[in-house]
């Protein structure tokens, strides 16, 4: 009786394969409608262990383990079936959007040319395509695709969208404005064009025109918090914390609590004389944030201003402390200056630089550098005169030990330059 079972199952296994020429995998293609991602990738398994070059099936087992979030055993899957059969386009482009959503666009971008070159107006290969043509900073490759579908579909605002921000960032910005008021042309309610035509008018145009544009945007969409954060920070910027301060407060409200917002809330209020509203929420910017110079200053500010000496004590200590190094820093920074104009024989600036950098720090050396610019190159004798004493001052007062031989040449060479004005 066994034996009349295997044959049978042998006879009935058999006959598909014999009846057909392409075997049914609908069972696996139920299971991923079902959302049965671990029966799929079973499944596939079993057939794979006697069909190892099965591209449909590795294929499948590829999507049941992408539902899966596991993205490795995915990729690795549409790995094999685009290598079992290199000329399917749906195997290779969900292989290129597999490598494109793993960052690596090198991988994509052979596959994507390939798939484009098969079929220049599918748009998702374009979408991908110029996905990392943008990322790579090709922006003129971007911007002729797109104007390939544009021209197909001189109604389809999206592509005026697309080619409007390629222009932005290629820094035509004529160009840019124009596309983007294309978009909104046909699509008055777009709040992407609306968004991006406001950047644009804010460095472009005039602040107004983009706040006004914005505005408009609010009108469409009221639950779009960035339009209301891109209002604030253009009005933030133009000192117009009257009509910034309630937008940082709507974004807040909607839980955007970020360092930005919880510092130009405060700022707000302490502009409107409101120095206790003002410490709440700079704290909290604070808290968040201890690094922050401008936050600690305008916070020890209102913290004097609500009598709260003690606080405004320690929050002005700890500005001081962090700004030394800063100090320090742009010392450094003048003095390199001063070595790039000097070897450049632009004297002038660089004294000036050297001088500025005594602000910021005491060197000696300095003094006796910029004695020397006077006396050799710009033959100014009594400025020449007057760093060679602030150097003889200088090491006088000094505990550190200087050449003896070296401070009498210095003597001397002033004694020189004094007869010589005298004359």
């Amino acid at each position: 009786m066994k034996r009349l079972f295997y044959i049978f199952l042998v006879l009935f296994t058999s006959i598909p394969i014999l009846a057909q020429n392409k075997p049914d995998y609908s069972k696996i293609d139920l299971m991923l409608i079902r959302g049965d991602y671990k029966s799929a990738v079973d499944t596939c398994s079993q057939i794979l262990a006697s069909d190892s070059l099965n591209s449909e099936v590795y294929f499948k087992q590829g999507l049941a383990y992408q539902n899966l979030i596991m993205e490795d055993k995915s990729l690795d899957c549409f790995i094999k079936a685009a290598t079992i059969s290199p000329d399917n386009n749906n195997y290779n482009f969900t292989l290129a959007k597999s490598y494109f959503n793993k960052g690596k666009t090198n991988k994509a971008k052979p596959l994507l040319l390939k798939l484009c070159a098969s079929d220049s107006l599918s748009w998702p290969y374009a979408y991908y395509l110029t996905g990392i043509y943008m990322l790579e900073g090709k922006y003129k490759e971007s911007i002729k695709i797109y104007y390939r579908f544009y021209k197909k579909d001189y109604n389809n605002y999206m592509y005026a969208d697309k080619i409007g921000f390629a222009y932005l960032r290629n820094g035509d910005f004529d160009f840019a404005i124009d596309m983007f008021e294309r978009s909104l042309k046909l699509n008055p309610r777009n709040t992407n064009a609306i968004k991006n035509l406001a950047y644009l008018y804010a460095g472009i145009v005039s602040a107004d025109s983009a706040v006004k544009l914005l505005t408009k945007g609010i009108e469409i969409d009221s639950t779009d918090m960035d339009l209301y954060a891109r209002r604030a920070a253009i009005n933030f910027k133009r000192n117009n914390f009257k009509k910034a301060l309630p937008d940082y407060l709507t974004l807040l409200n909607s839980g955007d609590s970020s360092v930005l917002n919880l510092k130009r809330t405060g700022i707000g209020y302490a502009k409107f004389l409101k120095p206790k509203e003002a410490v709440f929420y700079l704290l909290k910017a604070y808290k968040a944030d201890t690094t922050d110079l401008e936050t600690i200053s305008v916070l020890a500010q209102n913290c004097v201003q609500i009598r709260d000496k003690n606080s405004a004590i320690f929050y002005y200590k700890k500005l001081l402390t962090m700004l030394d190094p800063y100090e320090t820093q742009i010392g450094l920074n003048y003095i390199l200056l001063a070595e790039v104009l000097k070897s450049d024989d632009r004297n002038a600036e660089a004294i000036e630089a050297y001088v500025k950098s005594q602000k910021y720090r005491s060197d000696t050396g300095i003094l006796m550098i910029i004695a020397n610019l006077y006396d050799e190159k710009l033959k100014d004798g009594s400025k020449a005169i007057r760093y060679y004493e602030m150097y003889l001052n200088r090491i006088k007062n000094s505990k550190n030990e200087y050449d003896s031989d070296y401070t009498e040449s210095v003597k001397k060479r002033i004694e020189s330059l004094k007869k010589q004005n005298v004359r």
